[in-house]
């Protein structure tokens, strides 16, 4: 028996909530599912889809702390989206003066990959299909 079915979701932690709304539904065209005000918590969330399939919650709460980055801390390292063509996504990036990393190969599979980052400075990965 297997214990686990799919991804159910992941979930970010944002200091700016209309910069990553932005960012996560316009730039990177994710579909918004719901958006929730918690006035108890003084805290959004918003619940984003790809391709009609429920992946990624966005949190906002008061002054969370910043992110560790550079060297690398434990805990999720980035987030990465496959893509047909990676020169278009690198292109659209650049429209909305994001600049991506210069592009590498997977030494395994010998894809092309890049990073770009969020708002909050998360990696966000886009590989090359």
């Amino acid at each position: 028996m297997k214990l686990l079915k799919s991804v159910h979701h992941i979930a970010v932690l944002c200091s700016d909530y209309q910069k990553s709304k932005h960012f996560y539904s316009e730039i990177l065209g994710l579909e918004i599912i719901r958006e929730t005000y918690r006035a108890e918590r003084d805290s959004y969330k918003l619940d984003l889809a790809l391709n009609g399939n429920y992946i990624l919650e966005v949190f906002s709460f008061p002054n969370p702390p910043a992110r560790p980055s550079k060297p690398e801390s434990t805990g999720l390292r980035h987030l990465a989206f496959g893509v047909e063509n990676l020169d278009l996504v690198i292109n659209e990036m650049s429209k909305n003066e994001i600049v991506a990393e210069d592009v590498r190969i997977d030494t395994l599979t010998k894809k092309r990959f890049t990073f770009i980052a969020d708002p909050d400075n998360l990696p966000i990965e886009f590989y090359e299909l």
